[in-house]
């Protein structure tokens, strides 16, 4: 264990009890998390018995299919302290008496003076108010995301005794201070992550390297079936344009001035239109980027769309394009689910070496690869594929091929579950 880390009663056991769990989220639900979504439900066809907690209200006007069919009860803290203070405050009273308590206090005082804000602050009341309402049954808390939804699980767990355990994507593991992920992982019973290079740099801050395993979140292929062939537009009439599509989150990460400044540079006389579905805090500023360059008649800006509308949208598209990189802060994609979907549906893709899109898309085997923040480049890739069908539809197929092989969701929920103690015949050592 690192200097300095204290140890808690939950890193004493590495293994989970077999019984209920409470899965804190961030929010619940959201058409942007549909991982998570689908992890959920492959949990509860296993067995697991399980309460969601979010941290927020749902924004979103829509939810997937995959969210009506999680049967599980779903309860809501206090996104804001002052809105709920009576409820705080009773949280608060009933916990302090509680024999770990005082352990919490002091890993939360520790962190508050390293991290001296609010919402360092609200997610200790946010703990008390869990720990004080918690299922008794339950025995094990598990976080989505290794920042704030650790934070508040990590503390009520301490609070109450219990193990707690965390699944960490992208934003969190690269814009979480080292020294929070290294107390983290020594306090947890063990972590999952969703990528290779996610994976090694948890691993090498954990106490012992296994307490971080690798697992795909995978794809749920039941959505997926044989794609028809696709008509072999190749750009060349303007009344039948190569469609480009893209789904993401309209923020810095995702890269898309990139791609607008790419889509601005493609030949005159390829003729193409842009899909974009997501929502996102850019999303104006990217709108008025395009009227800049000249290029705004030919995108169709359709914001957060429900399941249905992204699978219709992959099914009409020629080719799927994300132009990901390095954000200022440091944020960045882990393995982006879209990817994955848009192989599977049978669309050539074209993205960014970042992170771990290496991890899935092989450059001229199963997609094209290129620089971050390299509009040219991207320009360039596009206007290739664009204007050949022919490789479109040998490196879809080789996607789809991939995505189907390695990225199946089924072996990733098989190892999940055994770390809740659904296998009583694996160990962790089974499934690290």
């Amino acid at each position: 264990m690192s200097a300095g880390v204290p140890a808690s009663a939950a890193a004493q056991s590495r293994r989970v009890t077999p019984g209920p769990v409470a899965v804190v989220l961030k929010g619940y639900p959201r058409l942007s998390e549909t991982f998570i979504a689908q992890e959920l439900l492959g949990l509860q066809r296993r067995g697991l018995d399980f309460r969601i907690v979010a941290l927020r209200h749902p924004t979103d006007r829509s939810i997937h299919p995959v969210h009506a069919a999680i049967t599980a009860p779903v309860s809501y803290l206090p996104e804001y302290l002052y809105q709920e203070p009576l409820r705080v405050l009773r949280g608060w009273r009933l916990v302090r008496r509680l024999s770990g308590y005082r352990s919490a206090f002091a890993t939360w005082w520790r962190d508050l003076l390293r991290d001296p804000t609010p919402n360092r602050i609200r997610r200790f009341g946010q703990a008390c108010v869990l720990a004080a309402e918690l299922d008794p049954a339950v025995g094990h808390l598990y976080a989505h995301f290794l920042h704030t939804p650790s934070s508040v699980a990590r503390y009520a767990a301490l609070i109450t005794g219990r193990t707690w355990s965390a699944s960490a994507h992208a934003k969190d593991i690269w814009t979480t201070p080292e020294w929070e992920k290294r107390e983290k992982l020594a306090d947890a019973a063990w972590a999952v992550t969703c990528t290779a290079v996610g994976s090694a740099h948890l691993a090498a801050l954990a106490p012992d390297r296994d307490r971080v395993g690798l697992l795909y979140h995978g794809l749920d292929l039941t959505d997926f079936p044989t794609p028809p062939p696709r008509p072999s537009r190749n750009g060349s009439r303007a009344d039948d344009p190569v469609t480009i599509v893209s789904i993401g989150r309209a923020v810095a990460k995702k890269g898309y001035d990139d791609l607008l400044a790419a889509l601005a540079k493609l030949p005159s006389d390829l003729h193409w239109r842009f899909v974009h579905i997501g929502g996102g805090t850019l999303k104006d500023v990217l709108r008025d980027q395009a009227r800049r360059l000249g290029i705004d008649d030919r995108i169709s800006w359709r914001g957060a769309q429900p399941r249905a509308a992204v699978l219709a949208a992959l099914a009409e598209a020629d080719l799927f394009v994300l132009a990901s990189k390095i954000a200022g802060d440091g944020d960045r994609d882990g393995l982006p689910n879209v990817l994955m979907e848009a192989q599977a549906a049978g669309l050539a893709t074209v993205a960014t070496r970042v992170s771990a899109i290496p991890e899935l898309v092989d450059d001229g085997v199963t997609g094209l690869l290129v620089p971050p923040a390299d509009p040219a480049a991207l320009a360039a890739a596009l206007a290739e594929l664009a204007r050949d069908p022919d490789r479109r539809a040998v490196l879809a197929s080789a996607g789809r091929d991939r995505v189907r092989t390695a990225f199946g969701h089924d072996s990733g929920l098989d190892s999940l579950a055994a770390r809740f103690g659904l296998n009583t015949g694996a160990g962790l050592a089974d499934v690290a």
